[in-house]
């Protein structure tokens, strides 16, 4: 989506919440954007300039609570966010079990079958499966240690 469609995708969005699409939350969503993976609000506090840390918080959680963002699970402490899937595309994570760096991935149709076939053997189960997410973890590049020779 291109950054205009975003801001109004996400401006309609907001409205339909009874929101105002204001310049802090447009700078939260453009820090998202150029941020470009899953962040932490100190990430997203550096990158949005001149709001103040608290403004920060508060438009997290009411992008959160328009769905404009939503929660990705880390493998550490911190929390993250993302702009929703539907603003940005489908894709999965990478998630560093060492310094819980978490990254996109594209993701091939192969697994997407595979994926879709989990899911329908779930919804045997009785579950009314509507969507998913799949997190690989293991070592990012930074944090893997190569032996010494």
């Amino acid at each position: 989506m291109q950054a205009e469609q975003l801001h109004e995708a996400i401006e309609r969005r907001l409205a339909l919440n009874g929101q105002r699409y204001t310049n802090a939350r447009r700078q939260v969503v453009e820090a998202m954007a150029t941020l470009g993976h899953p962040s932490t609000t100190p990430e997203i506090v550096a990158r949005a300039g001149s709001i103040p840390q608290s403004s920060v918080y508060r438009t997290i959680a009411l992008l959160i609570d328009a769905a404009v963002l939503v929660k990705v699970p880390g493998h550490d402490l911190h929390g993250r966010v993302e702009l929703a899937e539907d603003l940005t595309g489908h894709h999965h994570h990478l998630v560093c079990s060492t310094c819980g760096a978490v990254n996109d991935i594209a993701v091939t149709a192969r697994l997407e079958h595979a994926l879709a076939e989990a899911a329908a053997a779930v919804a045997e189960l009785g579950y009314d499966v509507t969507g998913h997410r799949f997190d690989l973890i293991g070592v990012c590049p930074n944090c893997r240690v190569e032996p010494q020779v």
